[in-house]
């Protein structure tokens, strides 16, 4: 079977890495797989070589950019139906807006048979204007029509696609986000080294939040709460991993609240140094506005760790709350910050007062739960969703 895979960008993203997997382990199954994928643009990082260097063909669409560019956007369209009329695939299946709406008009208008693609997250939600949500959906809508079946990455995201029009509750399947979840189990012991590297001492205790540093990942949430835990857990540290628009402005307002000394910054991680840095701390923190289901969470179980989260996405069908981390209120779009700054802080200083109970927290995450998040069934699981649709 010929797949062809469409995404916006192969930026270290969730999205990015979830969908290079399934890449992989279709190639492996035997099936010939092509990605699609516009240029990494911006100081997110690049997936192009790992994907380049597996047994599929990666091609790159010059103008499909994540910003709408109504001008660009027509040449991507036009080099995409090209692509697919020449590969001539069994099955296209889109990943990520722009490339979901783009990728399943061209491959509706050149008669593929099996069109299929996955809601990694909504591009609609309360955090953006009325306008562009009222857009965004209306486009969502539009492309549902030109898909065969859709694949959402958590039950809670199924559930708004269906109530938004997207499609019938029945025209979508639920596979969560896979990922090389042995290669997480396997680096417990990559813990001392890491924190070494940090310079923090074993008696510190440590919160990590892995995310790009952009707003709707909730940093803004972070830093004053850590500031509070900090007044009366003095060997408290943040880590902040990742890259992003907001790196100067946080390094100055963690300055400017007296907790420079507790946070590090470091950057761009590679994904395969991800599962040390989760062992290396003794809790994660999340806080991200708009999600499908963070992937940042499963990992966190996959290495023993508790969690702090708000109940965004699908949060709730992994972190239990009270047994395996702690799922807080979000914060209300236009509301006061101040109640979800407090509730976070409120947890993260459970946590860091009790580190033994921390360590028991993070061995109750479900072992039936971090199962599904598996590559391999993952894969498995998409395939029956080809053959779900009935075409291939």
């Amino acid at each position: 079977m010929k797949i062809v895979h469409i995404i916006t960008r192969l930026i270290l993203g969730g999205a990015q890495e979830n969908t290079v997997l399934t890449c992989r382990a279709q190639a492996h199954l035997g099936h010939e797989v092509v990605l699609l994928t516009g240029p990494p643009l911006g100081p997110e990082g690049s997936l192009l070589d790992w994907a380049a260097g597996l047994p599929l063909r990666t091609v790159l669409v010059p103008e499909m950019r994540r910003p709408v560019h109504p001008y660009r956007d027509l040449v991507a369209y036009h080099d995409l139906a090209k692509h697919l009329r020449d590969e001539r695939p069994d099955v296209v299946h889109t990943h990520s807006s722009k490339a979901g709406f783009l990728g399943r008009r061209a491959a509706a208008a050149v008669g593929v048979g099996c069109i299929v693609h996955t809601i990694h997250g909504l591009a609609f939600d309360a955090y953006r204007s009325r306008a562009a949500g009222a857009v965004y959906r209306l486009a969502e809508r539009r492309a549902g029509r030109w898909s065969h079946r859709l694949v959402a990455v958590c039950e809670r995201m199924a559930d708004r696609a269906a109530e938004a029009g997207l499609a019938p509750r029945g025209r979508i399947d639920v596979v969560y986000s896979g990922m090389d979840a042995a290669r997480f189990r396997a680096a417990a012991d990559e813990r001392a080294g890491v924190r070494r590297a940090w310079g923090v001492a074993e008696t510190d205790f440590v919160f990590l939040k892995l995310a790009r540093l952009f707003p709707m990942k909730g940093h803004r949430f972070v830093l004053p709460a850590l500031a509070e835990v900090a007044r009366r857990h003095p060997r408290v540290v943040l880590v902040l991993a990742g890259e992003g628009v907001l790196r100067r402005r946080l390094e100055r307002e963690a300055r400017r609240r007296g907790v420079g000394d507790r946070v590090r910054f470091l950057g761009l991680v590679p994904r395969e140094r991800v599962p040390g840095i989760l062992w290396a701390a003794d809790a994660v923190v999340h806080a991200g506005l708009r999600e499908g289901l963070a992937r940042v969470l499963p990992q966190a179980g996959l290495c023993r760790r508790p969690v702090v989260t708000y109940n965004i996405g699908g949060a709730a069908e992994v972190v239990r709350d009270g047994l395996n981390g702690s799922l807080l209120a979000a914060p209300a779009p236009s509301g006061p910050e101040a109640p979800a700054v407090a509730a976070l802080a409120e947890a993260m200083g459970r946590l860091a007062s009790d580190p033994a109970g921390a360590r028991a927290m993070g061995r109750r995450w479900s072992a039936a739960d971090l199962d599904r998040f598996d590559y391999h069934r993952a894969t498995r699981e998409i395939m029956q969703v080809y053959a779900r649709a009935g075409r291939v």
